[in-house]
């Protein structure tokens, strides 16, 4: 080899380039020729692959995905950090529970799939992407034959559906489970109530207490109404701070949990909702539900509780910026979890005492009229919370299935041509081929100048 000077510029004349490669054109055309021949045999005789799409269209929500069977999947494969919950689908379709079923059926020599993981199945046989801007979800395989690229994209699709339903299935039932656990005991409570009140009757022969009596304890109705609402609301708000707590603690996060009650501003909040609360109880007293004053009154509370519930996602948000976002949803739903159950329960002590203070009115009644119409409301409050648990319980049960409906096929896997594999593309091959050829045969060339310069 030769120093390099940098002070030379070395030039070549493109002339006497062109004269030496005409005087050598047999050998640089057999080049061009014989790179280009090598590639046309290669692309006849190279294996082919063939490609099949399937497109699938989601509608899950952020939290949708904290809430449901998938939050726990993504975290235990650790994908709690995908930027959106198509993205964690994604993910989720390249999981061992997804390929690992396709791997076992494909028709390949053992030696094939000896070492074969879903990751690297994954990575060679599978493109899956999101379409920017959408929730549209493609996959597309490639396979040897049409049919088995058609049969690994539908099956994708296929195992993955399997399993979201699956794992939705598994976290509804875990809330349908607090709630059974509930209903059982509110359903005990109620008749123990409808029991003590039907022995009173019989004991006291009181059958149908005074008019002036029912008519005054009728303005207690809407106390009634509002306490059964309340205690609903607490104990719903218990089952999914239970379901939470369930999750979290799979995801080994229990002690990321925030006791989002000891927040100044959602105090002042809570006791605001307490306020008006009671406030509409009195006015449901006075009116009817489509009364001006009612619906105003039903308004400013709706608008309370959204306050409450951005405030308590704005604290939980600004204290787990470190946790990935399913984590991050599940202490979002804790907290406002916990937040429904200690308003439920602030207000319903409030309205027990408005209640009590409206029920001095009727000490100058009959003892046993009152201890009659007193057993009566309890049976009835009691009664009215089963009957709501049990439509909690309905609810949960229609949600798991419309959970499992959030994943819907666009378009099926196609069946490919079997004259139009992906690859080969014998075109490119071919220009590739004479590419080549045209390099080398342009190197030849300079080489041979080089010799005649020296």
């Amino acid at each position: 080899m030769y120093p390099l000077d940098l002070e030379k510029e070395e030039s070549i004349d493109l002339g006497k380039l062109w004269q030496v490669t005409k005087a050598h054109k047999k050998v640089v055309g057999g080049i061009i020729v014989g790179c280009t021949l090598v590639s046309v045999i290669a692309s006849f005789v190279w294996p082919k692959t063939y490609e099949s799409t399937t497109t699938v269209q989601t509608r899950m929500t952020g939290t949708q995905l904290a809430s449901g069977g998938a939050a726990a999947m993504a975290a235990s494969l650790g994908l709690g950090n995908a930027s959106s919950p198509t993205m964690t689908y994604v993910e989720l379709m390249k999981s061992n529970t997804v390929l690992q079923p396709i791997i076992d059926e494909l028709d390949w020599p053992a030696d094939d799939k000896e070492f074969l993981t879903p990751a690297k199945f994954a990575k060679s046989n599978l493109k899956i992407e999101n379409t920017k801007q959408t929730n549209l979800i493609t996959v597309t395989a490639k396979g040897k034959t049409p049919e088995e690229a058609q049969m690994i994209s539908q099956h994708v699709v296929d195992n993955f559906l399997d399993m979201m339903t699956d794992m939705n299935k598994e976290t509804q039932s875990l809330l349908v489970t607090f709630l059974n656990e509930r209903i059982d005991q509110a359903k005990q409570e109620s008749d123990d109530a409808a029991k003590k009140f039907a022995e009173y009757q019989k004991e006291h022969k009181i059958y149908d207490p005074e008019t002036q009596a029912k008519g005054l304890l009728g303005q207690l109705q809407a106390y009634d109404d509002a306490i059964s609402k309340m205690q609903v609301q607490a104990e719903s708000g218990q089952a999914q701070l239970d379901t939470a707590n369930a999750k979290l603690n799979e995801m080994k996060a229990g002690s990321q949990a925030y006791n989002i009650n000891d927040n100044d501003t959602v105090q002042g909040i809570r006791k605001q909702i307490v306020a008006k609360q009671v406030e509409l109880v009195g006015l449901e007293q006075k009116y009817t539900e489509n009364h001006p004053s009612v619906i105003a009154a039903q308004d400013q509370l709706s608008k309370l509780q959204q306050s409450l519930a951005n405030e308590v996602n704005a604290v939980i948000s600004s204290n787990a910026t470190s946790l990935n976002p399913a984590q991050a949803e599940l202490l979002k739903t804790q907290a406002q979890a916990q937040a429904t159950v200690a308003t439920a329960q602030a207000s319903e002590a409030a309205i027990k005492s408005q209640r009590d203070s409206k029920q001095k009115e009727l000490g100058d009644l009959p003892s046993g009229v009152v201890d009659y119409l007193e057993l009566e409301r309890d049976a009835k409050i009691k009664n009215e919370v089963y009957v709501n648990l049990v439509k909690q319980c309905e609810q949960s049960r229609v949600q798991q299935a419309m959970d499992s409906m959030d994943i819907q096929v666009v378009d099926p896997a196609n069946l490919p041509f079997a004259e139009r594999p992906a690859w080969p593309q014998k075109k490119i091959i071919v220009l590739v081929g004479l590419g080549i050829g045209i390099l080398i045969s342009l190197v030849y060339s300079v080489v041979l100048y080089k010799k005649e310069e020296a």
